[in-house]
């Protein structure tokens, strides 16, 4: 079947981001021996006319559609993204027959609610490199799709769970002479190719959307495919890559393995992770930097051990103050983060947590004020248990929890901190 992919994607917030998610599926489709034609509108201008010049020249059977943004995640005056898609769409509806089928992270957190508002034919949520090709047999043979895991249909009450990809080396990485479009992005900015070496969270934070995605069950890729990836890139031309695994270091045994493999290829590279401060130690950091390592994300989200354990973090202030420590004695730059406002948060607690991230003397901080809601997650159940949500939310439209008390003085002093810290943002 010849399959239109389309990045829905057109904010680049905090940094511009490749749809390399996008660019996965696209080879496993593509394998599956179906011909792909990718139009990423992030990089093309504008995108109804990109997308139109690709139906009119490739006349496609079917149309997927990868969603990774909702919103952007701020509680002051929150953007929602499903606007320009909606369109998207609805341009993709006037001018193919062709079915729509959405996809991507995004997607995945909300995919009823989400299908609605879209007015698509259908959607999968989690993983798409197996379900994706198995949809497109059942459309080519005209066969009963509904059995495919994580397939979401209109006003359907029967969900089949996604399909969570137990052998991730089975589904190679796309390569950039393959998928080019997913590739290039018209920014001067340096481009930090994102690049996944795991999959699934256990941690199950309190806030957090990554298990509704990915799952809870960790699944690795072998060092040896990473690696094999890694050169493939650097011969095309890329050497800054961003590790977007949620935990970096977890489990230490395979993260020392992979930095110790990606150190002997001697590979001419840079790279950032997200690191989860818990169980690091002098030997990882100092395998980290020899490995080509420069920056990490510290999501330690709070000063506070009380707000840290309703937050179900497992480190202690303590232990993150050690780790930043070592971080900064090898060179590591470090990107710390607080999350303010959630159950139990006080003023104490969060006076407690500003002047801990102070004292850390990181290179730059992020700051939010207001914790989103996403379905599924234990800061949902609270929060309708307190009515700060109704039963009937879907979460669709951004709904964020903000501990009572905090406003107006929570916003006049993060305001008061970031306005004597440049290196500080909200």
């Amino acid at each position: 079947m010849k399959v239109l992919m389309i990045s829905a994607n057109t904010e680049q917030i905090n940094m511009p981001v490749l749809p390399i998610g996008l660019a996965c599926v696209a080879e496993a489709v593509q394998r599956a021996g179906h011909e792909v034609k990718l139009v990423n509108p992030g990089a093309a201008s504008p995108s109804r006319s990109a997308i139109a010049v690709a139906i009119r020249e490739f006349q496609p059977e079917v149309i997927g559609i990868s969603v990774r943004n909702i919103d952007d995640q701020v509680m002051a005056k929150p953007r929602f993204l499903l606007e320009p898609v909606r369109a998207m769409v609805a341009a993709c509806r006037e001018l193919s027959s062709a079915p729509i089928i959405l996809g991507g992270a995004g997607f995945s957190i909300f995919p009823q609610s989400a299908l609605a508002y879209l007015g698509a034919d259908m959607g999968i949520q989690g993983e798409g490199e197996a379900a994706f090709p198995m949809l497109l047999e059942c459309l080519r043979r005209r066969t009963d799709c509904s059995g495919i895991p994580g397939l979401i249909l209109p006003r359907s009450i029967i969900q089949r769970k996604a399909h969570s990809i137990k052998h991730l080396d089975d589904f190679p990485l796309p390569l950039p002479a393959a998928h080019p479009a997913c590739f290039s992005l018209p920014t001067d900015q340096p481009i930090w190719l994102p690049f996944q070496t795991r999959r699934g969270c256990p941690m199950q934070c309190s806030y957090c959307s990554t298990s509704t995605i990915e799952g809870r069950i960790l699944r690795k890729r072998s060092p040896e495919m990473v690696t094999k990836a890694l050169s493939q890139y650097v011969e095309a031309g890329f050497s800054r890559f961003f590790f977007v695994d949620n935990t970096f270091n977890l489990p230490a045994s395979y993260a020392r393995t992979l930095c110790d493999q990606i150190a002997q290829m001697g590979l001419p590279i840079e790279w950032r992770c997200i690191l989860y401060p818990w169980r690091i130690d002098e030997d990882l950091v100092k395998k980290m930097v020899r490995a080509g390592c420069m920056e990490v994300s510290l999501g330690f989200e709070s000063g506070s051990r009380e707000i840290l354990r309703a937050m179900n973090k497992r480190f202690e202030p303590d232990e993150v103050r050690h780790i930043s420590g070592l971080l900064k004695k090898f060179g590591i730059a470090r990107m710390g983060f607080l999350l303010l406002g959630g159950p139990g948060e006080t003023r104490e607690t969060v006076t407690a947590s500003l002047a801990f991230a102070d004292s850390l003397d990181l290179e730059s901080m992020k700051v939010t004020t207001g914790i989103r809601i996403y379905p599924g997650t234990n800061l949902a159940r609270i929060a309708l248990r307190e009515g700060v949500i109704s039963q009937h939310d879907n979460l669709l439209l951004p709904a964020f929890y903000l501990a009572r008390g905090l406003e107006p003085w929570l916003g006049e002093t993060i305001g008061h901190w970031l306005a004597q810290r440049p290196h500080w943002h909200g």
